[in-house]
């Protein structure tokens, strides 16, 4: 069987991830390991694992250069990461609907349940992210082999794919 990691560095949604794993009644979640630990300096060695995702992390560490050479440091040789994020467009279009959906869907739905404040910050962290070349050129840069930057969602969301 194989093993999923699970890491963050945030003991509480650790302990919501694992508590939900619970619910779910299928077996291929019995295989999910949840680890604290730090994006820029990974509990893992060298070449250990097959594949990396990161679901809208990497916007949020302060050191996107070092996160990213962990995460190829961990990579086995031929293996892929996979960072899903927000996109930060370069259409001025895409990123006023961007900005107006997170002001008038997002933050309004998340006030609802009492998490106003957790998502009130998106704004400034997308246009503060990597454009989809930055992230390209900051794989590459880290020892990659290649990385492609998708733009979906209609621009709003993008994944990086960078193979190691």
């Amino acid at each position: 069987m194989e093993w999923v990691t699970g890491l963050d560095f945030s003991k509480e949604q650790l302990s919501i991830a694992s508590h939900r794993q619970n619910f779910v009644p299928k077996a291929c979640c019995n295989n999910i390991e949840w680890i604290e630990g730090d994006a820029l300096d990974l509990p893992f060695s060298d070449g250990y694992f097959d594949a990396i995702t990161v679901g809208y992390g990497l916007r949020n560490v302060v050191d996107k250069h070092r996160a990213m050479q962990e995460m190829y440091r961990v990579l086995k040789p031929g293996s892929r990461v996979s960072v899903l994020d927000f996109n930060k467009s370069t259409q001025p279009f895409t990123a006023s609907i961007q900005e107006w959906m997170i002001d008038n869907v997002v933050v309004p739905m998340a006030t609802g349940y009492g998490l106003a404040k957790e998502y009130e910050y998106l704004k400034s962290s997308i246009r503060e992210f990597l454009t989809g070349k930055e992230l390209e050129k900051l794989a590459l840069q880290v020892g990659f082999s290649n990385a492609t930057h998708y733009e979906i969602g209609g621009g709003l969301m993008g994944n990086l794919v960078a193979k190691r």
